[in-house]
């Protein structure tokens, strides 16, 4: 392990940027500003060094890269625009980016097997009660990864519409990995859609399909619920590969409601789902693995073994109510070996931010480190198209 990770010890820092302009200009903006970052985040990633360049440095590698990177390309042209600008901005390797987000998919289509034998994941609860409506998430992750992520607040305008869904304008603000495009953790657009991601770990992946950095991506411009499920569906091609998304729409007709989606790796052409709906007076956790969709997961263990310990001490701790429950929840550290909230010395994986959507006063809570024993780094407004 590089000495940074060593030295550096949790930073009670988030950095943020706000920029406008096209997919390219914003993703430039990115790459520019967090450059530093980004180049010692692709120094120091185990995966991404010992295992997916090695890969992708083999005829075979090589070829999932080729037919995954079409694929995008064809799906989602304004994306890979947006991550040669990230790349560009940053001066790093535009194909050490994309291996990033194409995950385990390398070396399960080459070698048949995930890389990364670590409890990852993450935890996340809902809670739908009269005048409590929150979605809360714990972002985990590997230990290179804490104090190298940053806030992305963009809006982008576009002449001509992007892409599958035809998009033409985005406005967001999303927790990033440094380096990863925007969506793969947790937050909102100015729809109204709020959203926090869980890894979900598939036995089984796909060359030349949609990776989930991409869907969760391409989430981040949905306009209603319909729209995010043709999006996590992906119908004409399908999702390379697994997660959860835990989401609900500011503006909705009725009643609050919070949907936790199941999504499994393409047997086809289209992702598979489950979705579970939590109506007022209900509440949902979901943690890294599947619960409802019939998707053998990876036998490696730790991941299952770390999300079946967290949910059973989120269980133990009974039916969430309120911010003081949920706080309590994903602060707790009782677990003997994978607890809710990661910060020993020793663990495989850190809890590197905490957040709590708050639906009612539509603000967003973001914590650096415990947030039993310690105040918010900041409170966000949700601010939504008028």
């Amino acid at each position: 392990m590089s000495p940074s990770v060593n030295i550096l010890k949790r930073r009670q820092a988030i950095p943020v940027i706000f920029t406008r302009g096209t997919h390219y200009e914003v993703g430039f903006d990115v790459g520019r500003t967090f450059g530093a970052l980004i180049r010692e985040f692709l120094t120091l990633s185990e995966p991404l060094n010992s295992t997916y360049l090695p890969m992708y440095n083999t005829s075979e590698g090589r070829q999932v890269y080729d037919e995954t990177l079409e694929s995008v390309r064809t799906s989602f042209p304004q994306y890979i625009r947006e991550l040669e600008g990230t790349a560009d901005g940053a001066q790093v390797e535009f194909h050490k980016l994309f291996l990033l987000h194409m995950d385990d998919i390398t070396p399960k289509a080459v070698a048949g097997r995930n890389s990364v034998d670590q409890p990852i994941g993450c935890t996340s609860i809902c809670v739908n009660q009269p005048g409590q409506e929150f979605i809360a998430h714990n972002e985990d992750t590997l230990p290179e990864v804490l104090n190298f992520f940053y806030l992305v607040s963009a809006h982008i305008i576009c002449d001509e519409p992007q892409g599958k869904y035809s998009v033409k304008e985005e406005r967001f603000t999303s927790l990033c990995y440094a380096g990863h495009l925007p969506g793969y953790t947790m937050g909102y657009n100015h729809h109204g859609l709020i959203f926090t991601i869980n890894t979900l770990s598939a036995d089984t992946l796909y060359s030349g399909k949609t990776p989930r950095h991409f869907i969760t991506r391409a989430l981040l411009s949905a306009d209603n619920f319909s729209q995010a499920l043709n999006v996590i569906k992906d119908t004409g091609v399908g999702a390379a590969d697994g997660c959860s998304i835990n989401m609900t729409f500011l503006r909705q007709e009725g009643s609050r409601v919070f949907h936790n989606i199941e999504m499994g790796p393409a047997k086809n052409n289209e992702s598979q789902i489950d979705i579970k709906s939590a109506n007022p007076g209900e509440y949902l956790t979901h943690c890294n693995k599947y619960i409802r969709l019939k998707v053998p997961e990876v036998s490696s263990g730790l991941i299952l073994d770390s999300s079946i310990e967290r949910m059973v001490v989120l269980k133990k701790m009974g039916e969430p109510k309120s911010r003081g429950d949920i706080i309590n929840m994903l602060g707790d550290e009782s677990a003997k070996t994978h607890p809710v909230f990661r910060n020993r010395r020793d663990d495989a994986i850190k809890t590197i931010a905490v957040g709590i959507f708050d639906c009612i006063a539509r603000t967003w809570t973001l914590y650096s480190d415990n947030p039993k024993h310690n105040e918010p780094l900041f409170v966000l407004p949700l601010v939504l198209r008028d």
